[in-house]
């Protein structure tokens, strides 16, 4: 087993009274675009400054290329970070903006201009070298930051929330982007973010923060397919959420019953104990259908169209406390007011750990 990049070992952090990271502990992989994924106040921004070296942690130990970087200031760790407002000086031209960490080192002129310009290359902005930041448009300012911030080569860029002030056309050209630019350079990114959408379309590993906890990790596919906590169902996505007690349990099967009738999953579970179920919106059936697992009768409270879908909220009519929430058909004749059957494929219920 290869020794990762970057080891953060039960790492904790306190404002106050405030804990803010309980017992964090993460690797992550040289060439990996990591998103650290989270609502606000969960720790994600707070674990970026320490790997940073902004913030030193309360406890705990950063490791970097398998040194102590714990207590390392900013300019002396293998790390460079990119924020939200770009941060770029506006009397100074673009190519004086990404040059400026190798004139910090001591770079001579000429081997800086030359490397500044190869950057700007490398992000598509080969032709603002002389430009002051106010000539370019938000997304491209975004880019001469990036530019700024891999030029002086990294082991480790760090991003803190760096879409958040473009509109949503931009937000996802500059998505596209930062993905190529990421795989071209093969440096690893860690990228901060509260927008699951987002997360998706750009991590190989994906984190999901909560209460200054991990509270699930890996692959974006996995970690949607089959999240690891409530959680995690609900915050990567949406989730119709089934609460049920197991009836019975097979050497490897068990009956759960719920509010809307029994399901059978492949798992040996303990009789007796309470369990989370999840459904993702389009593995809901909306009418009549062969799925294999019935969920009742629902009223349709809301449809609302996005595009190639259709987004359903319904409730159920055999727990009014529980709401379906689904993905029709563009082409779906849905409307609210409508009663419907539900019902879902049993391999598609997950199982969730609390």
């Amino acid at each position: 087993m290869t020794a990762p990049l970057v080891d953060i070992r039960a790492v904790s952090h306190r404002f106050g009274q405030l804990a803010v990271l309980k017992g964090v502990s993460l690797r992550i992989e040289p060439g990996s675009y990591t998103i650290l994924l989270g609502p606000s106040g969960s720790g994600k921004t707070t674990l970026l400054s320490i790997l940073g070296g902004f913030v030193t942690p309360s406890e705990g130990k950063v490791f970097i290329r398998g040194e102590d970087c714990t207590a390392v200031p900013p300019a002396r760790r293998p790390t460079t970070t990119v924020f939200q407002d770009y941060a770029l000086f506006p009397h100074i031209s673009v190519g004086g903006n990404v040059g400026f960490g190798l004139r910090m080192q001591g770079v001579d002129g000429v081997t800086r201009a030359a490397k500044a310009r190869e950057a700007l290359a490398l992000v598509g902005l080969a032709a603002a070298f002389d430009k002051k930041p106010h000539q370019l448009s938000g997304g491209q300012r975004q880019r001469v930051a990036l530019a700024r911030a891999l030029v002086i080569e990294p082991a480790v860029l760090l991003l803190d929330e760096p879409l958040g002030a473009l509109d949503l056309k931009l937000r996802r050209q500059m998505q596209d982007e930062l993905k190529a630019i990421q795989k071209r350079v093969g440096t690893a990114f860690i990228h901060v973010t509260h927008d699951q959408e987002e997360a998706m379309a750009l991590a190989d590993h994906c984190v999901v923060m909560n209460d200054g906890r991990i509270e699930d990790e890996g692959p974006p596919e996995r970690v949607y397919a089959r999240p690891a906590t409530r959680f995690s169902a609900t915050f990567m996505g949406e989730s119709t959420i089934l609460a049920g007690t197991v009836a019975q349990a097979g050497d490897r099967t068990s009956t759960v019953t719920t509010p809307v009738g029994s399901v059978s999953l492949p798992n040996a579970l303990p009789a007796g104990s309470a369990v989370a179920l999840a459904i993702r919106p389009e593995h809901l059936v909306l009418g009549a259908a062969s799925a294999a697992v019935a969920l009742g009768q629902a009223r349709i409270d809301d449809v609302v169209f996005q595009g190639s879908f259709k987004r359903v909220l319904a409730t159920s009519m055999q727990d009014r406390a529980l709401q379906f929430i689904a993905k029709a058909p563009a082409t779906a004749t849905v409307q609210a007011g409508d009663t419907i059957a539900v019902s879902c494929n049993a391999g598609d219920i997950i199982l969730l750990a609390n």
